[in-house]
């Protein structure tokens, strides 16, 4: 029960963590900072998976696993330090696995092609997906976004 207590902290933890790599999302810090922007056209985009881990699930699993297996030795204190580095290495690897699965997303890959002819690669979280040749606008920043570019070409 200790153990499934633990797990399930570990998940709502980690959840927590998942980056939200939204072009709709500023960081506070970005509030207010002047970006170069370029215009581009979308020669290719694709859904690829974005996994995130930073090894707060693996850490945390250890420190629950540690804790559980300490007892496993009863009054043995050799047993209680193999318990608990048992513990914490199965902990750990049980973290780091639910922290993966926890913080796995999908996003979009997009390739464009600027004026000059520079290729540039960019995913993003959307819930608008950009279309081969279509005009975007390439936010440089942190993180770098794109936009539909909004001016009509004649």
């Amino acid at each position: 029960m200790i153990r499934l207590l633990a797990l399930l902290g570990i998940a709502l933890v980690v959840g927590g963590c998942t980056q939200n790599i939204s072009p709709t999302a500023y960081s506070v810090g970005s509030v207010g900072q002047v970006n170069r922007t370029i215009s581009a056209v979308v020669i290719s985009a694709r859904e690829v998976d974005v996994t995130g881990t930073n090894a707060m699930g693996a850490s945390a699993g250890a420190l629950a696993g540690g804790a559980a297996g300490s007892g496993l030795g009863g009054a043995n204190a050799r047993g209680n330090i193999v318990g608990a580095v048992g513990g914490a290495v199965i902990g750990g690897l049980i973290g780091a696995a639910i922290e993966s699965n926890v913080t796995k997303q999908k996003a979009i890959e997009y390739v464009v092609e600027t004026e000059n002819g520079n290729l540039m690669t960019i995913a993003q979280g959307d819930e608008t997906i950009f279309v081969v040749n279509q005009r975007v606008l390439v936010l440089y920043g942190s993180p770098s976004r794109l936009i539909a570019d909004p001016r009509t070409r004649k």
